[in-house]
């Protein structure tokens, strides 16, 4: 066994035992950043599905690489960075199996997304993304101001599939270990199922990345990211 795969094991081992008792499975999305495809393919054949990019350019070169779409047919692509509007049309034509945009924070991100699926013909999954830190160099709707943002795509973009919601912690939240976002995005959750009476097994929860995905898992998480403690330090 490689190394890679022996640190995808080791996280997935960790995950599995962490979420023995979890109201939901938790899902892996590795995310792969600068590495390279041979890498992905490996961890593939590792049994590993869910991949991730932060970037719309990254996305579509590995999606589009010849080697993975020969020996990676079931793949699943999640975009969890920032996503210009002028994009759009990229991401959606350029990336084959994409499963999920996990970073709309707008309307007029998701109407631009809802008209260029509407010449598709299809849907696509997405998470909101809120700023539970309210840290003005992060992206992401204010935590008060969510539900308003989830009513409008609820009513008006009927090809957006919203499956949950997603944060990026601060970085004081993992100085401090406080989990203070962590409990934020639980709280909108919580809020979300009390207004439209789901059952918040049904709401995705994405937060956790490699130095915090345990704590994320414990406080109910469904989604982790996890891309250095898998690959390695990013190029």
């Amino acid at each position: 066994m490689s190394e890679l795969v022996s640190r995808l094991k080791i996280i997935v081992e960790r995950i599995n035992q962490l979420s023995s008792s979890h109201r939901s499975p938790v899902r892996l999305i590795a995310i792969s950043k600068t590495k390279a495809v041979e890498d992905i393919i490996e961890l593939y054949r590792a049994g590993q599905r869910y991949f991730g990019e932060n970037y719309v350019e990254e996305l579509e070169k590995k999606s589009n690489n010849q080697l993975i779409r020969s020996q990676c047919p079931d793949i699943r692509w999640h975009f969890v960075g920032h996503l210009q509007r002028k994009k759009v049309p990229k991401i959606l034509t350029r990336v084959p199996n994409l499963d999920c945009i996990q970073t709309v924070d707008t309307i007029d991100l998701a109407n631009r997304l809802n008209l260029n699926l509407q010449q598709q013909s299809r849907n696509l999954n997405i998470l909101l993304q809120i700023n539970t830190s309210n840290e003005k160099q992060k992206y992401g709707i204010d935590s008060k101001q969510f539900l308003s943002l989830y009513d409008y795509i609820k009513i008006n973009c009927p090809l957006l599939v919203c499956q949950g919601l997603m944060t990026i912690g601060s970085l004081n939240n993992v100085q401090t270990q406080s989990d203070q976002d962590f409990h934020a995005l639980i709280k909108c959750r919580d809020e979300l199922c009390a207004k439209y009476n789901y059952n918040i097994k049904d709401i995705e929860i994405s937060m956790g990345m490699s130095h915090d995905y345990e704590r994320a898992i414990q406080m109910g998480s469904t989604i982790v990211r996890v891309g250095s403690s898998i690959f390695g330090a990013r190029h």
